[in-house]
């Protein structure tokens, strides 16, 4: 099994939703964090000033797969979060030693 961790950007949660959906994964957790990246934040004009901002919102999304559907989940949170421009954000692959479905004790594939 393996964690795919994927930040992106507020404005792409709905088509990444939709498209994991078409895919099978309905099972998603989603959490509002703020980040940068090699882009160090935006200068934005207010009033006539100038302003950093330098950690921007982005949303992380975190699902659980099994090794069979990673590449295709991955393909998937890509192409439908892909805009093209600096600040459209990561996709982390990670292992997942066991997972436990606390309602009915149910472990590994069978929990997810």
């Amino acid at each position: 099994m393996k964690k795919i961790m994927a930040i992106i950007r507020p404005t792409k949660l709905q088509v990444v939703k939709e498209a994991l959906d078409d895919i099978g994964i309905p099972s998603i957790t989603v959490t509002e964090v703020k980040g940068r990246g090699k882009q160090r934040g935006v200068i934005e004009i207010y009033r006539d000033r100038e302003y950093c901002i330098d950690l921007l919102p982005k949303l992380e999304i975190n699902i659980v797969v099994s090794d069979d559907k990673v590449d295709t989940v991955v393909e998937t949170i890509a192409k439908a979060a892909r805009t093209g421009e600096i600040g459209d954000g990561k996709i982390f692959v990670m292992p997942v030693e066991e997972v436990v479905r606390i309602r009915t004790g149910e472990r590994g594939h069978d929990a997810i």
